[in-house]
């Protein structure tokens, strides 16, 4: 079956490193062939080796596209530039430090996140890393397009809107994934003291949702590296040591 890997950039706030750096990551933990797409209103400075195509319009709101992740939900309309068969959507401040084939073996359908787990809560989608079927949930696409207000208003991000409006959603083992914040980040005043935790074995991707950012562990120079009350002081440096290996042409 065709594999793919896709990612989405619009607006300024990721630039081309932000796609090179992540291609790069995939390309060292993933073992069999793929195709990795980047779908993007700017293709300037992308490395060798990635597809870029313009994101598909689905009918969104000039808000829509300010707010939320609401373009990533154009992956899941009925023609894809000829793409076919299982894909995997990574957001791009996602790191990727395991082995990602278990993404594509796992479940069927649609596998997203569950943060709810992190909560101790009912089940909640996040939309940073799922995995899908090309063309399997245009209806999707559908919805969006008969009702882009109605939609947001309901629903305020794309990633409640996929938990609200998606037919069946399974979610990844919870031992794959370490969200920055709430598994790596110290607790208040021993984040100004302790440098944040490494990935635990058997973590395969670190979750960044919300600041920081990898880039923001990575800059040089003194200062918070984190929002207020939170502080982390200094680059950070496994993150560091990963946006080296990886930003590469």
């Amino acid at each position: 079956m065709d594999k793919t890997v896709i990612c989405m950039k619009w607006g300024d706030l990721y630039d081309a490193a932000y796609v090179n750096v992540l291609y790069h990551a995939v390309r060292a933990n993933l073992a069999e062939p793929f195709t990795f797409v980047c779908l993007t209103d700017d293709p300037t400075g992308l490395s060798s080796g990635i597809s870029s195509h313009p994101i598909p319009d689905i009918g969104l709101t000039p808000r829509q596209w300010r707010g939320g992740g609401w373009p990533k939900l154009s992956v899941f309309g009925d023609t894809l530039y000829g793409l076919s068969g299982r894909a995997l959507f990574i957001d791009l401040d996602m790191m990727i430090v395991g082995d990602l084939q278990p993404f594509f073996d796992h479940g069927s359908g649609l596998v997203a996140i569950d943060e709810g787990a992190w909560k101790g809560g009912p089940p909640s989608t996040m939309s940073s890393i799922f995995a899908f079927d090309i063309g399997a949930q245009t209806y999707l696409v559908d919805r969006i397009r008969q009702d882009p207000d109605g939609m947001e208003d309901r629903y305020g991000y794309e990633q409640t809107f996929l938990h609200g409006e998606a037919g069946s959603i399974s979610y990844w083992p919870d031992e794959w994934l370490a969200s920055f914040k709430r598994h790596l980040r110290r607790p208040l005043l021993l984040d100004r003291i302790l440098p944040p935790r490494l990935p635990a074995s058997g973590v395969k991707v670190v979750v960044f949702h919300g600041l920081p950012r990898p880039r923001d562990l990575v800059r040089p120079g003194p200062g918070n590296r984190d929002r207020f009350p939170h502080y982390i002081a200094g680059p950070v440096d496994w993150v560091a040591a990963y946006w080296t290996r990886y930003l590469v042409d």
